[in-house]
């Protein structure tokens, strides 16, 4: 592997730009990498639907499962492309033999679901790592850039979907309508129907050609992602950039040495004898062979006499003495096997002491303990109050706060206030010149005597036919003929514009003075 025959700009990248370049490798490459998996994938694809017919699902999984066999292929080629050795579609089929021997087994069981497998194949394959080397390369290789390989992959298990998805959509859509107009799609699901058997393998056969399609490109993207962590460990970059150095300093210093041998060979032969002589340094009157060193004597005795002369002078002279109680040292040293008391009480009292220590510590994680378990109790209390407000009350009878009637109900004015003393004649009064007034007057006070005469539950979210349904539940015959003929003929009037007959003035009015007491309020 030669770094300056490389088809790419070796430098550190970040994690996505790396992505995109194993992007634009795979396009620069697209015809061989898809005719080689195309090739190597579609045959095991057909022998498997072959032996698997009449199980369709299983055929597909297994294919699915082959797929860390198939990578080895776009590896292969794409590692040999990069440095200017693309192989052809026969060469790289002769090398396949050799590709997926080494470690297959591992790569189609518990390396299978490895999220990182993109990035981790060329480990095996191009460094032919296995074991610990194996693994302690990764190690060194995943602290950076293997969660970018993790969402590679993620990313193409959705890719993958969404592809086959759009195909099949699309398959549907370019089917002619005389040929799916007597399709019934109960039919096509029923697991137990073997007339449809090929519609699950025309399914299968998308995915495949689906793989075709991103397999390259998601192989290329985790090999560019090694490239890239191989480079960042390495140093590829300055290694190519002093090269590059070397290469264009060695012609330069080639010229000057041709050039310096020129000059020399004309410069005279004394010349160059005196040039080559190296003079002696002076000899120096001073050195370490003066007689000023000899003529210095100096012991240990004397520089630690000095010394404390030195201590004992200003500013050192000022001493300080410490006293402290202790146990005093044996005169004699005690016998082998015999207990030594003074150092076993010694050892006591500092246990007792780190233990009283030990007990403040303790103290104070258990309140810190408690205040916790408190806090926690709270927070549950106030978080499920009402579950709790409703367990505890269960089996308590409820009082239901007493809620002041509404003041208004499908728009109209029901509060008592709004209403005229006598509403049979104010109605008769505006019935010949204004029908929808007096039929409103009507509606509007029979809802009025509803909600606080006979406390009928009225809310703004109630229908007319809800209205009525509760005006039965009173069981008075007089007031439900009443409330359906006005419900009716309001509804008439209020929908279809429908005016309601002149003789209907008398009958609503006597009816309500029959109900109501003459239709005054006390």
């Amino acid at each position: 592997m030669r770094l300056t025959d490389a088809g790419v700009v070796i430098r550190p990248r970040s994690a996505w730009e790396a992505l995109d370049l194993g992007t634009l490798l795979a396009r620069r490459h697209a015809g061989l990498l898809m005719a080689s998996w195309a090739l190597l994938s579609l045959p095991v694809f057909a022998l498997l639907c072959l032996l698997l017919w009449d199980h369709p699902g299983w055929a597909i999984l297994a294919f699915w499962w082959l797929k860390p066999a198939f990578e080895r292929l776009p590896l292969h080629i794409l590692g040999r492309a990069l440095f200017g050795e693309t192989p052809t579609l026969g060469q790289a089929f002769k090398a396949l033999p050799g590709l997926l021997r080494p470690q297959l087994l591992a790569s189609l069981t518990w390396r299978r679901l490895s999220p990182t497998r993109s990035f981790d194949l060329p480990v095996l394959q191009l460094e032919g790592l296995s074991g610990p080397a194996r693994s302690a390369r990764l190690v060194v290789l995943g602290r950076r850039d293997s969660a970018a390989a993790t969402w590679l992959t993620l990313v193409g298990v959705h890719l993958e979907l969404a592809l086959w998805l759009g195909l099949i959509s699309l398959f549907y859509l370019l089917l002619p309508q005389q040929l799916t107009q007597d399709w019934s799609w109960q039919s096509l699901i029923q697991a137990s129907s073997g007339d449809w058997l090929w519609l699950e393998h025309l399914s299968n056969l998308l995915y495949a050609l689906v793989l075709i399609l991103w397999e390259p490109v998601y192989v290329a993207c985790g090999f560019s992602l090694y490239l890239n962590r191989r480079t960042t460990l390495e140093a590829w970059d300055l290694e190519l950039a002093f090269r590059q150095l070397r290469q264009r300093l060695g012609k330069l210093a080639y010229a000057l040495l041709l050039g310096l041998s020129l000059t020399l060979l004309q410069a005279p032969s004394p010349a160059l004898a005196a040039a080559s002589s190296c003079p002696l340094p002076p000899q120096d009157p001073h050195g370490p062979e003066a007689a000023r060193l000899l003529e210095q004597p100096l012991n240990s005795q004397a520089a630690q006499q000095s010394i404390a002369e030195l201590l004992d002078a200003p500013p050192f002279e000022h001493r300080e003495t410490v006293t402290r109680w202790r146990f005093a040292a044996p005169e004699q040293a005690e016998p082998q096997g015999e207990l030594d008391i003074e150092a076993l009480v010694e050892k006591l009292l500092k246990l007792l002491e780190f233990w009283k220590h030990l007990d403040g510590v303790a103290l104070f994680f258990e309140v810190l303990l408690w205040a916790g378990l408190f806090a926690l109790l709270t927070m549950l209390l106030w978080r499920y109050r009402d579950w709790f407000a409703a367990f505890a009350g269960r089996g308590l009878p409820r009082r239901r706060p007493a809620q002041a009637p509404p003041q208004q109900l499908f728009g109209l004015e029901v509060a008592p206030q709004s209403l005229p003393a006598d509403v049979a004649g104010e109605a008769e009064r505006l019935w010949a010149e204004q029908p929808r007034a007096a039929l409103g007057l009507l509606y509007r006070a029979l809802l009025s005597r509803l909600l606080h005469d006979h406390r009928l539950p009225l809310r703004a979210a109630h229908t007319e036919a809800e209205v009525l349904a509760l005006v039965r539940g009173l069981q008075q015959d007089d007031l439900n003929a009443f409330s359906q003929a006005v419900t009716r003929h309001w509804q008439n009037l209020a929908y279809g514009h429908r005016l309601p007959p002149e003789a209907l003035k008398a009958e609503l009015c006597a009816a309500w003075r029959g109900l109501f007491a003459g239709g005054e309020r006390t």
